[in-house]
């Protein structure tokens, strides 16, 4: 069935948040610490692993450059932030009180999961493979990983990783419905030159999990369009 990978993934996800909320509560922060930073290298590795796939500079760079000026005049990362408040709210309804604590825990994992599972090679692949040829192989691969890292994201950041789900239904699904219009112009070349500036903000999003430096990577995210355009007009 089309769609069925990235419904497994987030599903993934939501049962590794769930095993990653109950066991957090008995997990000590020394622990959650140095897995979570041990995970922040895995991303950062991840992301020059893909980086390092791109063949042309010029489209990295130009794609980044341009996205972030559109990402800026957009303001996609304020809009994300106050989509993750709003969950937030939602969630916490139930509650006398809402701290301005749980809320800015809860977008900050809902951001940086959001990112973390959306933008990357096998999410691309995957539901093109998907939405082509029903093959959903890729997604489960990629359910697999996400639902074990679900576990330490949701214990160190919290509820807001358990909602990362829907944009990965969002996003994925999109991409999955549209495969069979985009196909055609996404050559192995053009993935290449997606996932490199992929990769890069996947490097900047393990940094700003160090806590390192504020690297507005969501207003980068026009930039994966751009690196696609650019290497379907010129390669």
């Amino acid at each position: 069935m089309i769609g069925a990978g990235t419904l497994a993934n987030a599903g993934a996800i939501v049962a590794g948040s769930v095993v990653g909320l109950a066991a957090g509560r008995g997990i000590k922060e020394k622990y959650q610490e140095t897995v979570l930073y041990g995970l922040c290298l895995c991303v950062m590795m991840l992301g020059l692993q893909m980086a390092f796939q791109g063949k042309h500079i010029m489209i990295t760079i130009s794609s980044l450059v341009l996205g972030s000026i559109i990402g800026e005049a957009m303001d996609i990362e304020a809009k994300l932030e106050r989509f993750g408040t709003w969950l937030a709210k939602k969630v916490q309804s139930r509650r006398k009180t809402t701290s301005a604590g749980d809320e800015g825990a809860f977008v900050q994992g809902f951001m940086y999961a959001s990112l973390i599972y959306c933008v990357g090679a096998m999410a691309i692949v995957g539901s093109i493979q998907d939405g082509l040829g029903g093959d959903p192989t890729t997604l489960y691969t990629k359910a697999a990983l996400d639902g074990l890292s679900g576990i330490i994201y949701a214990a160190n950041m919290g509820v807001g990783v358990l909602f990362s789900a829907l944009s990965v239904l969002v996003y994925q699904g999109a991409l999955t419905a549209l495969a069979g219009l985009l196909g055609p112009y996404m050559s192995p070349e053009v993935v290449q030159e997606i996932a490199a500036s992929g990769g890069l903000m996947i490097f900047g999003i393990g940094i700003n999990m160090t806590k390192l430096l504020k690297i507005r990577i969501g207003n980068m995210l026009p930039g994966l369009v751009v690196a696609g355009v650019a290497a379907v007009i010129f390669l």
